[in-house]
């Protein structure tokens, strides 16, 4: 059906994987997607897809979640972290899960920035 190879669906799932990083590294949830973006986006068009998309959404949760951060002087921002934070887990997982089968996974709610 697709002619992915095994490693670009590979690379495209670490793409997104990556943004774990950004649990132990600050800004790493951005740095890990662009790492693969810049490393594969002249061999692998699969993966460098999904690089660029993981990278374009870690942008926006990390825009949401300063605006959440800056919302907690009214209280509301704790909740709005609580839901950035869990809708980014679910989202990585399932955009990883998505890449791995050689499917191209757009993320809801995603400002395009990186073209």
């Amino acid at each position: 059906m697709n002619d992915i190879s095994q490693d670009e669906k590979t690379w495209g799932m670490l793409a997104h994987l990556s943004t774990l990083v950004g649990l132990i590294i600050p800004f790493g949830s951005v740095l890990g997607p662009l790492v693969v973006w810049l490393i594969k986006k002249d061999t692998m068009p699969f993966a460098a897809e999904q690089g660029k998309e993981a990278l374009n959404f870690n942008i926006t949760v990390l825009i949401a979640f300063i605006v959440s951060a800056i919302l907690t002087i009214v209280l509301i921002g704790f909740l709005l972290m609580l839901a950035v934070g869990l809708a980014w887990l679910v989202l990585t997982i399932l955009a990883a899960l998505a890449a791995n089968k050689g499917e191209s996974y757009r993320y809801p709610m995603t400002l395009r920035l990186v073209n």
